[in-house]
């Protein structure tokens, strides 16, 4: 009989000790990590003019650095160095705050560097030029009806923030809007049925990849980073457009049904396969798509929208992951899929083998690290 009043006692306790095997870590180790990580790529690249390399030279203000940098003011925000806002502000001015094809452009990738144009703008509103070309872009789409400019999953972190960003400046309702029926139709019309599969609560990474697309093991093909891309900027945009916007609790729920969906899919080891749901087609380790996630599992915990006790260890069961098996002892960072588009490109994944361009990976580091060095 003794026995039978001490069994719910352990069973508690070690519940406990489960739930508490990931500690937060101190914010001094994880700043150490973000510095290193960062200096590596400064380091490397001390110039963040020069033209980057994405299959030929390209400029340095495409999708690719701009994630960097989205990653650096985040860093920066926690972290304030002159060297960090000097290089962005070098990269901004070399480009004279202007995007790629300029400001016609309706291209997401083309967009992405007013994210952090606008950052500095709101550090520093001295001259409203620096703003100048990433708001008649992004004006120009708020004034034409076509909402069909987001065909690939990517696009919706690439430019959505931006959007928010400029309504949460200028306080103007219509960058709301016109970012609710940008993503409203790449969710549910782009191609077939859009992009988004509620049943799965996971985004195909554009149309190609809808059904009857199967992977080899005849399930969905959902790639990991495409659904991070969409995850972290659910997070950014909640961030920054008021809780009484009338489509936020739209976002809300993508955001928590996505919550439940990749906690389902996550790897033993804390990472996330490339492809969510057949870890037999190149499964393996993968750190850009689980540092967004990270991203956005770190900052639903911290604003409260995420269950602490329910999310919180695989949280930092992944961040630990990244930083015990993807980081070099010089900074650099192992197992990210360089550019691509589904699983099977941008392979092999390995500890040594660091693709280029690695700004974007370094980008979605920092972009974690930063959400987990303010749990508490």
């Amino acid at each position: 009989m003794k026995n039978k009043f001490v069994i719910l006692p352990i069973i508690v306790f070690f519940n406990f000790l489960a739930l508490n095997s990931q500690q937060i870590p101190k914010q001094e180790e994880t700043l150490k990590h973000m510095l290193l990580a960062n200096n590596y790529f400064m380091v490397k690249y001390p110039d963040p003019c020069q033209p980057t390399f994405v299959q030929t030279l390209r400029p340095s203000n495409i999708w690719t650095r701009a994630v960097y940098f989205e990653g650096l003011m985040a860093f920066h925000a926690i972290y304030p160095q002159k060297e960090f806002y000097d290089y962005a502000l070098k990269w901004a001015e070399f480009h004279k705050w202007g995007l790629d094809k300029g400001t016609v452009t309706r291209h997401a990738d083309n967009q992405c560097c007013g994210q952090t144009y606008i950052d500095l703008y709101n550090i520093c509103p001295d001259d409203p030029n620096k703003i100048k070309d990433i708001k008649l872009s992004i004006d120009m789409m708020v004034n034409t009806p076509q909402n069909d400019d987001w065909w690939w999953v990517d696009a919706i972190q690439m430019s959505m923030p931006v959007f928010a960003k400029l309504g949460r400046l200028t306080g103007e309702q219509s960058y709301y809007d016109k970012m609710w029926d940008l993503y409203s139709f790449t969710r549910n019309r782009h191609g077939d049925k859009g992009l988004y599969n509620r049943k799965d609560g996971l985004w195909y990474r554009d149309k190609r990849f809808a059904p009857p697309y199967k992977e080899p093991n005849g399930r969905d093909c959902y790639w990991s980073r495409g659904n991070g891309w969409a995850y972290a900027a659910l997070a950014r945009v909640m961030n920054l457009i008021p809780r009484k916007d009338k489509h936020y609790k739209d976002y809300l729920k993508d955001f928590l049904q996505m919550s439940k969906a990749i906690k389902l899919c996550q790897r033993e080891d804390g990472f996330w396969n490339v492809s969510l749901h057949d870890p037999g087609n190149f499964g393996g380790k993968e750190g850009t798509g689980t540092a967004l996630f990270v991203y956005g599992l770190a900052w639903g915990i911290r604003n409260g929208i995420l269950d602490r006790d329910e999310y919180l260890p695989m949280t930092l069961k992944a961040w630990n992951a990244l930083v015990k098996d993807c980081m070099h002892p010089n900074g650099a960072l192992g197992y990210m899929q360089g550019r691509s588009n589904s699983p099977k490109a941008g392979q092999p994944l390995t500890y040594d083998c660091i693709h280029e361009p690695e700004d974007f990976a370094v980008g979605c580091f920092l972009l974690a690290a930063s959400e987990i060095y303010k749990l508490k």
